[in-house]
């Protein structure tokens, strides 16, 4: 199961983990994997105690950082040094505020309101390209970082020539096989070949068609792996046979106990059927496949107020988010979900997710023998 792509990066099989948890990162890591820290959320004092904590954990393993470095995004967010609050016109609050109060939300205790907002404008501020990178300054005064993937977008040429000084690999999502070329002529050296299916951020081709396709466009110059869709080892076996040197997964790790998700959070995530996973603006004001909720489906009706660019939609959204998950309103719950969700249906660990990967591979792999006996 090693790859070409195991050799460059030091790891032992070809499962990258995408993740905000670093203990979801940790856990992939020490069982042979490459975790992949998503660290567009974090101020950068949080990321930093972030890889501080993984440097510690990971016994010297190499593992990866994820930031987003939009092209479209709130030039007045990038530049301004207000509180971002003051950005977010007066009509999207009243929006937000009239959907919870008569759903019966209650507003945030004075104390927890102020936490939360301070730490959303802190870490969704830094979803623009100079927020990107101050987290990648952070993230490369790590030695075991070994890879930075941007999404959203090619890395600028400074970034480009920052981490190829450096060593690190550097790494991109795409939806479409022109994105791929860009990304290639960007001098990007591994791409993430992200389908519909995949949760966060996605397109609209699915994974079965995009891989081969960004395969063929990139040539053997730059690695793929396979994103969207994937939980199981067979789909594993299936990626490789694309072209693909591994797989990137993400919301596979959420159904585990290492994960950030709490109880009540995992409750709506098990009960999930994979149609439940939509593609909607309503979380970043750029196209997520997320659970779908009465939140979410607001911003589809008529009348509501055009999404925000980015990072101001994600201000407002999850400032909502916070009071939902607090209330425990299933109905209005949202997060981030690939359509896989509807394999995921009860508690595990990330061991347990990695060993049955393996597994379930092998299996895949001998049933194929079996086609074609000697």
């Amino acid at each position: 199961m090693k790859t070409p792509l195991c050799e460059k990066l030091g790891c032992d099989l070809p499962i990258f983990a995408f993740s905000h948890c670093r203990d979801v990162i940790v856990e992939v890591t020490k069982a042979g994997g490459f975790g992949v820290l998503g660290a567009a959320t974090f101020s950068p004092q949080q990321l930093e105690a972030e890889l501080r904590w993984i440097d510690r954990h990971v016994n010297g393993r190499p593992y990866g950082v994820d930031v987003l470095i939009p092209v479209a995004y709130d030039k007045d967010a990038e530049q301004s040094t207000e509180d971002l609050h003051k950005l977010i016109p007066q009509e999207h609050r009243d929006f937000v505020e009239n959907i919870l109060s008569e759903s019966g939300v209650p507003p945030l205790p004075d104390d927890e309101r102020l936490r939360v907002e301070r730490e959303i404008v802190e870490g969704r501020g830094n979803m623009t390209p100079d927020g990107a990178r101050r987290l990648l300054a952070v993230a490369l005064a790590h030695s075991q970082v070994k890879l930075v993937v941007s999404a959203l977008g090619p890395p600028p040429p400074d970034v480009v020539e920052m981490l190829r000084e450096r060593g690190v690999m550097i790494g991109a999502l795409c939806g479409k096989a022109q994105h791929a070329r860009r990304h290639k002529e960007a001098g990007v050296e591994l791409l993430v070949a992200q389908g519909t299916e995949a949760g966060g951020h996605t397109g609209e081709i699915a994974t079965m068609v995009l891989v081969p396709q960004v395969v063929q466009a990139v040539g053997e110059d730059v690695a793929v792996l396979a994103a969207g869709g994937i939980a199981r080892g067979s789909q594993i076996a299936a990626s490789l046979a694309l072209g693909a040197q591994g797989v990137w997964c993400g919301t596979v790790w959420l159904g585990t106990r290492e994960s950030e998700l709490d109880p009540f959070e995992k409750s709506v995530l098990f009960e999930a059927n994979a149609d439940d996973a939509v593609r909607r603006k309503a979380r970043t004001g750029k196209t997520v496949r997320m659970l779908k909720s009465r939140l979410s489906e607001a911003w589809e009706q008529p009348g509501a107020p055009k999404h925000l660019p980015t990072p101001l939609q994600g201000i407002l959204y999850n400032e909502a988010h916070a009071r939902v998950v607090r209330a425990k309103r299933k109905d209005l719950y949202s997060f981030p979900a690939g359509q896989v969700v509807g394999m995921i249906d009860h508690e595990t660990s990330v061991r347990d997710v990695m060993y049955n990967m393996q597994e379930e591979y092998l299996e895949a792999v001998e049933r194929l023998t079996r086609l074609n006996p000697a």
